[in-house]
Order: structure tokens, then C-alpha cells, then sequence
């Protein structure tokens, strides 16, 4: 399973290396930071500072803030329709510009869905049976504090 998964993200990555080709470096860079932001942020910072949080609440984050970020690019003037006023050129990775279906108006999503990503973590937590398990909680924080216990894994 795991050839065959990077079997597929590996034809994905260089199909969208191919569209992406005359793209701005910078920019593509600040893209998959939004995305990894959207999908990782909520969920450290929650971890970190919240005691209630658990793992209905991590995994609403991840995956929101993943599919809210993949899907706003998708639909922004970075895929299609965004044309050069100057040159009448397009400036999308989808290079013909009769192509229009973008109805999300911002190059980059993390402005939405960062913080989509930490409401989707609160409501999860909040909707969650999980019981708060304090004694979990104090051992995580002092390890991410000074890393001591840091060396063996924590017992479920």
C-alpha cells in the first residue's frame, strides 16, 4: 500500500509540477506553507495550550483545514482566470484563458482557512464524548516544555 501511495502522490506532484511550471517560486512556496498551516497549526497550538482537546477535535482540524485550503486553491485565480491586464496573457496554471471557474477571489486561502481549521477543532472537541484525561495532558505539557520524557513514547 505504501508503494502504491507514493506511486500516486508522486504522478500528482509532477502533473501539478506541470501546470505550475511558469508560476512565481515565492508564491507556490507560500501556498503549500497556507496548506500546511490550514492542516498542522490548530492542531499544535490546541494541543499545546488546551486540555480538553482530543482526537475528534484533531482529526475535524487536519482534515478541514486540509480540504478547505486544497479546495479554495482549486477554485482561485492561481488555477484559472487570472489574466494580465497589460498583455492579456494568463497568469494561471491553466494557461488558456477562455478557462474560468474560479469563485474564490484570494491567491491564497490561508486568510479563510486557517481559521476554519481551529473552529473545526474547537466543534469537534465540543461535540465529542471523549472524557478529559488530566493526567495525559500535565505529562504532555511538561515534555513539550523541557522535552524530559521526550525519549520514550507516552502509554496510551
Amino acid at each position: 500500500m505504501a508503494r502504491v501511495t507514493a506511486v500516486v502522490i508522486g504522478i500528482v506532484a509532477i502533473v501539478g509540477g506541470i501546470y505550475a511550471k511558469n508560476q512565481n517560486v515565492a508564491f507556490l512556496v507560500a501556498l503549500a506553507f497556507a496548506v500546511a498551516a490550514s492542516a498542522n497549526l490548530p492542531t499544535i497550538i490546541y494541543s499545546l495550550f488546551w486540555r480538553r482537546f482530543n482526537t475528534r477535535g484533531a482529526l475535524w482540524s487536519i482534515y478541514g483545514g486540509l480540504i478547505s485550503s486544497i479546495g479554495l486553491i482549486a477554485f482561485s485565480p492561481v488555477v484559472s482566470g487570472k489574466v494580465d491586464p497589460a498583455t492579456g496573457a494568463s497568469l494561471s496554471m491553466i494557461t488558456d484563458t477562455s478557462v474560468d471557474f474560479h469563485w474564490f477571489p484570494l491567491d491564497n486561502p490561508g486568510l479563510i482557512s486557517i481559521p476554519l481549521a481551529f473552529f473545526l477543532g474547537w466543534l469537534g472537541t465540543m461535540t465529542s464524548r471523549e472524557p478529559v484525561n488530566e493526567e495525559r495532558f500535565a505529562e504532555m505539557e511538561v515534555r513539550s516544555l523541557t522535552g524530559a520524557g521526550a525519549e520514550k513514547p507516552v502509554a496510551p
